[in-house]
């Protein structure tokens, strides 16, 4: 999958994605992300990417022009699927990061600043708008990365175990069952023992129990969402009274 990132900091996040999974992804092809830098694409020697809005205010609005001609100035292929990333824009989940992975064409993510960008890059060029969280951040560059990262780990051969994606916190509708390794003992606190026990079926039984523990005690609204067995609701009313 391709990543194309419009934003007017291109040195925020040249390093970033040079790291970890998405770096090796990137080194083995399974990914590409290529970052333009707005100010290339704006016109004059101070090559302005932003202006101050009609009809007065504070702050200022990116121009429509070094935007549309980025996006396009990249080179065709599979259609790509435009994002803004903004406050106003539909929260960021795991849900969406599994529908953006199953996209055939590149994501193009673009990074707003300052007051935002001017509407008719919304209305005209932009598919869909999305939001890191109910809060609002210095530009959409940190967003971006969000996106990429949450997206790039979901495609086949990303991950080294394709059993790690699918047990993640939110890809079951629950939050992920507590993890140890070695030593068996730090500090006082020991592993519990099914953990070292062998037993495959009770290891399984007491993850998924930990798992709806864990949600029932921190993200209680999951359970609503959540598709539970019989099973599952027995665990939980074990859980319950733990």
């Amino acid at each position: 999958m391709r990543f194309d990132v419009l934003t007017v900091f291109p040195d925020l996040l040249k390093g970033i994605f040079g790291y970890g999974v998405i770096g090796r992804a990137a080194e083995r092809g399974l990914i590409e992300i290529e970052i333009w830098n707005l100010r290339d694409f704006a016109e004059g020697s101070y090559r302005q990417t932003d202006d101050s809005p009609y009809g007065g205010g504070a702050g200022m609005v990116m121009k429509p022009e070094p935007i549309v001609r980025a996006i396009e100035a990249i080179p065709d292929g599979q259609a790509p699927w435009r994002i803004f990333l903004t406050p106003q824009g539909r929260p960021f989940n795991q849900k969406k990061a599994e529908e953006l992975a199953g996209r055939a064409g590149p994501l193009v993510l673009i990074c707003g600043r300052y007051e935002g960008v001017d509407e008719r890059v919304r209305e005209g060029f932009v598919d869909e708008e999305i939001s890191a969280g109910d809060y609002v951040l210095t530009g959409g560059e940190i967003p971006a990365v969000l996106v990429i990262d949450a997206v790039s780990r979901l495609l086949p051969g990303v991950l080294g175990n394709e059993d790690s994606a699918r047990n993640d916190s939110f890809t079951m509708g629950l939050l992920e069952c507590p993890h140890y390794t070695r030593p068996p003992e730090f500090r006082g606190m020991r592993v519990p023992e099914v953990l070292i026990s062998g037993d495959h079926d009770e290891i399984r039984r007491w993850r998924r129990r930990a798992s709806l523990r864990r949600t029932l005690k921190r993200r209680p609204d999951l359970l609503d969402r959540a598709e539970l067995s019989e099973e599952d609701r027995r665990l939980l009313d074990s859980s319950s009274e733990c």
